[in-house]
C-alpha cells in the first residue's frame, strides 16, 4: 500500500510522533496505522532506554490541593534541560501528575507509575512516550501526599524550580490564609 501524506498526517495526529517516524513507521508496516502505532511504541521504548544514563537536573514542581485545602500533593518531573522544563507540553503534563498524585491511595512511587494515564497506558509508558517525542531523558524524582486538620497553603518557588507545603493547625479564614501564604 502506498503511504501518502493523509495517512501520516493521521498517525501523527494519533501519536504525537515526528513526520519522519510516522512516514517510516507507514513503511514499514506497509501502511497499516496499527502495526505502525506498535512500531513506533517499541521505537520509543528503545530511545527513552538510550537516553535513561543522561543526567536530568532541570524540570518542574507542581501542587494539587484539595477544595478544602485539607490534603494536597506535590510532584517534581525532571528534564535534561530548562527548555523542555518551560514546554507547554511537559507543563501539561506535570500538572496531570500532580492532579492525579492527589487521588492517589499513597505517595509511593511504584504504585503511582502503574496508575492508568488516559488512554496512553501507565504513568510509566507515558513518560515513556514523552522522553521519546520531546527527545530528551525525562523523570519523575518524588511525589509527596499530605493531608491536615487544619490547612495547607502551597507556594511554588523559582519559576517552578521549588515548591512549599505548609501544614497549619487552625481554620482556613482569609487572614490565616494570608499569613500562611507569607510563611511559605
Amino acid at each position: 500500500m502506498a503511504v501518502t501524506a493523509k495517512l501520516v498526517k493521521e498517525l501523527r495526529e494519533k501519536t504525537g510522533a515526528g513526520m519522519m517516524d510516522c512516514k517510516k513507521a507507514l513503511v514499514e508496516t506497509d501502511g497499516d496505522i496499527d502495526k505502525a502505532i506498535d512500531v513506533l511504541r517499541e521505537k520509543g521504548l528503545s530511545k527513552a532506554a538510550k537516553k535513561a544514563d543522561r543526567i536530568a537536573a532541570e524540570g518542574l514542581v507542581r501542587i494539587a490541593f484539595s477544595e478544602d485545602r485539607s490534603r494536597a500533593a506535590v510532584v517534581e518531573v525532571n528534564s535534561e534541560t530548562d527548555f523542555v522544563a518551560k514546554n507547554p507540553e511537559f507543563i501539561e503534563f506535570v500538572e496531570k501528575l500532580a492532579a492525579m498524585a492527589l487521588n492517589a491511595e499513597n505517595d509511593s512511587m511504584e504504585s503511582f507509575m502503574e496508575l492508568p494515564y488516559d488512554n496512553e497506558g501507565t504513568v510509566k509508558e507515558a513518560l515513556t512516550a514523552k522522553i521519546s517525542k520531546i527527545g530528551e531523558n525525562m523523570n519523575i524524582r518524588r511525589l509527596k501526599l499530605v493531608s491536615t486538620d487544619g490547612f495547607i497553603e502551597t507556594y511554588i518557588h523559582l519559576g517552578g524550580k521549588i515548591g512549599v507545603l505548609l501544614n497549619v493547625s487552625g481554620e482556613a479564614t482569609p487572614e490565616n490564609v494570608e499569613k500562611a501564604k507569607g510563611v511559605a
